[in-house]
């Protein structure tokens, strides 16, 4: 397990894991026993025994017996095969029937305890089963978790590893609530806690228990939060500076377009913090294409001209590299020398770029995660900054902050998080929020298209093409699967837009599983015209601007939250032409009403926590801070405000700072940090 976590043995200790079956868990982000145990169920299936004689013709049938005569196995083409064979029930033989679970046969022997889902015909006496599950009902009602698996790893094996785990080493896994409020709230103990959220009794037991695991994980989550922002408070001196005011207005004055009031408000909130003696611990939000980026890039103007270095972080090569070579334009004609810093920034090229920023002659650096590697040293780094923040960890954005002596923090988002939430998690910051739209900047019309309504949308891509404009194109999947449903894919999308537009304008795909060198060609000669139809999984959802493109086609658009869409959509519109976005869906959803209404990423952001919670808000799947196992920030809030509570409360208790738990949870953040 992970250092500090209170057990020594590894993933493959656990008694039927082997290589091929570790090599599957670790796919789906299980590394440690603890990943192990707390990989929560996602749904419950209630299986409640049901008699023969109660069930009626065509219902549902959930039934336990013993299997009575040998399997008769029957194959047909295409591969589909059936088994037949009877089972003796409390209520009396039926015969069942069950399709494609060949792999069973030799489990079903004669005596057989199982149990039986399915449908039962009356006049054959026949159930036709969906599932068959070994052993019998020990009680009437069973509840049977349902866990998040991939090809090659099934529900049963899952739950066979977790209870196998939980047996050998459930003593050893750390709890990290401390005693005094387990005693206060009368919460099971950790053990007892995962037994019963893996296999519950009763709905009342696990009701009981998700709520103390769930406080669990947010106890912890507010204990970092609380730590962070003590450290911070106490490193209260900033640096001293003086910015040159006369110079920066003359620079600005040579901004080729007027800034919105709102930018205005939020770069004299930035240079404030710049000149005051405490450190800036800013977040600078703004809906999408509000103009945050021209705000960013004036505070590191004004960074320089008070003789200090910057850094921007970007979550992503591409981001960077536009950021680059938008701040490059930006400074034209200016002295300031600027470096990008990537992942596939050459060997070459990072020696220099290593050389310029510890001596100083670098004076703002943008980059991703490169920036926070152990060779990166700055000369005098004072000011940092990362870009969507929300798709960073706290110790990734720590990383960064440590690079220099007390620098300024400014944290940008594009993705506007609501008051009431913003004040929990971000309680320590001061908010900057840009909602004023750049002047010549069109509102996009947003349609909803059923797939019958396919022709339209072609005509409505047809009619921007002829103008030579460009279009996005997005699916959900990259390609299709066993478990894709209906859902359409990024090569079926390409094969049928061939068969619309033929050869008359270039397609082409991107997603996130290519290459960053190959995906940062194709964005580029999208970029340039060069390709007209961009067809993409939501990787273009933080991407380059196009000005040029002015349709956002997005199928199965109800598989998307509404943070998504809204992100998806913003990359329209950068330009004068006026845009489109055309979500294709044949369920009728309240979201994409919300779309086609509401244009306000504010109002967007909360409409999302009201219909999803926190997750796809905060990126969840990038995000060190906010990827909760089990929690959800909106639907939990009350267990969120008395985590936070308690947390602040044990943190501040001088009483408890030789505790073992308070000392590990503390340990855990700086070696994170």
């Amino acid at each position: 397990m992970r250092e500090g976590s209170g057990c020594v043995a590894e993933l493959k200790d656990v008694k039927g894991i082997g290589p091929k079956s570790l090599s599957l868990l670790n796919k789906i982000g299980i590394n440690t026993i603890e990943d192990l145990v707390t990989h929560y169920p996602f749904r419950y299936e209630l299986l409640e025994r049901n008699e023969l004689g109660s069930t009626d013709d065509g219902e549902k049938i959930v039934i336990d017996g013993k299997v009575e005569s040998i399997p008769i196995l029957m194959r047909f083409k295409a591969g589909l095969n059936k088994m037949n064979f009877r089972l003796v029930t409390p209520s009396g033989v039926v015969g069942v029937s069950i399709f494609n679970r060949a792999f069973l046969k030799n489990q079903l022997s004669v005596g057989t305890g199982i149990t039986v889902i399915g449908k039962l015909d009356k006049g054959k006496n026949v159930i036709t089963a969906s599932d068959i599950k070994m052993g019998v009902l020990t009680n009437k009602m069973k509840i049977e978790p349902v866990y998040h698996c991939t090809s090659g790893l099934t529900n049963k094996n899952m739950s066979t590893y977790i209870n196998m785990a939980l047996l050998m080493y459930g003593k050893d896994i750390p709890d990290y609530i401390p005693e005094e409020y387990r005693e206060k709230y009368d919460f099971s103990n950790k053990k007892t806690s995962l037994n019963l959220i893996h296999n519950p009794s009763t709905p009342e037991k696990l009701k009981e228990v998700t709520i103390r695991l769930k406080y669990e994980e947010l106890f912890q989550f507010m204990f970092k939060i609380n730590y962070l922002k003590q450290q911070i408070k106490k490193e209260k001196t900033g640096l001293e500076r003086k910015i040159d005011r006369d110079k920066l207005k003359k620079f600005m004055d040579k901004i080729p377009f007027e800034l919105t009031k709102d930018q205005l408000n939020a770069v004299d909130e930035i240079l404030k913090d710049l000149e005051a003696p405490n450190r800036m611990n800013r977040l600078l939000q703004g809906d999408v294409g509000s103009g945050k980026t021209i705000v960013a890039f004036i505070g590191m103007v004004a960074n320089y001209l008070s003789g200090y270095q910057s850094a921007l972080m970007a979550p992503t090569e591409i981001l960077a590299t536009q950021h680059y070579n938008n701040l490059v334009d930006f400074l034209k004609k200016t002295k300031i020398n600027v470096a990008l810093l990537t992942g596939s920034t050459s060997k070459k090229e990072k020696t220099t770029i290593y050389k310029g920023l510890k001596d100083g002659s670098i004076n703002m650096v943008i980059g991703t995660h490169a920036l926070i590697q152990d060779e990166v040293e700055y000369n005098n780094l004072g000011l940092v900054i990362t870009d969507e923040q929300h798709r960073f960890g706290v110790h990734q954005r720590a990383n960064l902050q440590n690079k220099g002596v007390k620098p300024d923090v400014l944290y940008m988002s594009a993705t506007p998080i609501p008051r009431t939430y913003a004040l929990t998690i971000y309680g320590d910051m001061d908010v900057s929020t840009i909602k004023e739209r750049p002047k010549g900047r069109q509102k996009i019309d947003t349609y909803v298209k059923g797939t019958a309504e396919i022709k339209d949308v072609l005509q409505m891509m047809y009619d921007e093409l002829k103008q030579k404009h460009q279009v996005y194109v997005i699916a959900p999947l990259i390609e299709e699967s066993e478990n894709s449903g209906d859902l359409t894919s990024v090569n079926e999308l390409k094969d049928q837009m061939k068969l619309a537009f033929g050869e008359r304008y270039k397609i082409d795909i991107v997603h996130g599983k290519m290459a960053t060198g190959m995906k940062d060609i194709i964005m580029e000669q999208f970029k340039n015209n060069e390709v007209q139809i961009l067809i993409s999984t939501t990787v273009v959802e933080v991407g380059v601007d196009v000005p040029n493109a002015t349709t956002m086609v997005i199928f199965d658009a109800d598989r998307f939250g509404l943070s998504t869409l809204h992100q998806l959509r913003g990359r329209v519109g950068r330009g004068t032409s006026k845009s489109q976005c055309i979500l294709i869906s044949d369920s009728d959803t309240e979201r994409l009403k919300i779309m086609e209404r509401e244009d306000d990423g504010f109002v967007i952001s909360e409409e999302d926590f009201k219909l999803r919670g926190h997750g796809d808000l905060f990126g969840t799947k990038q995000s060190g801070d906010m990827a909760f196992k089990i929690a959800n920030v909106r639907s939990d809030y009350k267990i969120l405000l008395q985590a936070k509570k308690d947390s602040k409360e044990y943190l501040l208790n001088k009483d408890t700072d030789n505790d073992e738990l308070k000392i590990k949870l503390i340990n855990s953040i700086t070696k994170e940090s």
